[in-house]
């Protein structure tokens, strides 16, 4: 299993990533804008994408996923709770942003938390992560762990928007904190970090060890 970091995408900078094996297929955590660079990434690592797993379904994570679906007939998973953000096109937050012209999916797979998504050699384990948007997941595969907008490098994703939700980010966040602190955090915006990294550092992990 490789993962490959694609440059940041959308007017908010989002990451996206690649994830591949050894058979040729890849998996989209994902999928910000720009159909077309993605698909020319992918074709450069000689991959085929099979399925895209987005970590919620804001603008900026899943603005190019109508046009990715239309020229591969990969597969997309969402969690249910934000499903309905997926089908309404430019009421995905995007005017908050200034953002618009992004085409609703209404033909998305759902997963729930503790759910494996496999492809081919590749295994995610679903965590359901409800805070940022009350869909919003995280997937863990091996030793690295894609975080979306719930986690990010010394700092957690927004609250205060529509479907945002302090008191469950905070639960979300101790369920975090109790998995094993070798995983490698990819966040949707940002750098890259470990999750033992953020336990000591992160001002919103830290305290949970003296709970």
């Amino acid at each position: 299993m490789k993962v490959f970091k694609l440059m940041p995408l959308s007017v908010c900078d989002t990451n996206s990533y690649v994830v591949t094996d050894d058979n040729g297929d890849c998996v989209l955590i994902d999928a910000p804008d720009d159909a077309e660079y993605i698909l020319e990434q992918i074709g450069s690592l000689g991959m085929t994408l099979k399925k895209i797993l987005l970590t919620h379904g804001h603008f900026d994570h899943i603005g190019a996923v109508a046009d990715l679906v239309e020229k591969t007939e990969c597969e997309v998973y969402i969690h249910p709770n934000d499903l309905d953000k997926l089908k309404e096109g430019d009421a995905m937050v995007g005017r908050f942003f200034g953002a618009g012209g992004f085409k609703p999916f209404h033909n998305a797979a759902t997963f729930e938390d503790g759910d494996i998504i496999k492809e081919g050699d590749l295994e995610f384990k679903v965590v359901h992560t409800p805070g940022h948007t009350s869909g919003s997941c995280c997937f863990i595969i091996e030793n690295s762990m894609f975080t979306g907008d719930t986690l990010f490098r010394r700092s957690i994703g927004r609250t205060d928007m529509p479907d945002g939700n302090y008191e469950l980010m905070k639960r979300s966040l101790e369920k975090l904190y109790d998995l094993d602190g070798e995983l490698v955090i990819y966040p949707g915006h940002m750098d890259n970090s470990t999750l033992e990294q953020e336990k000591h550092y992160n001002p919103y992990l830290c305290h949970l060890g003296d709970v």
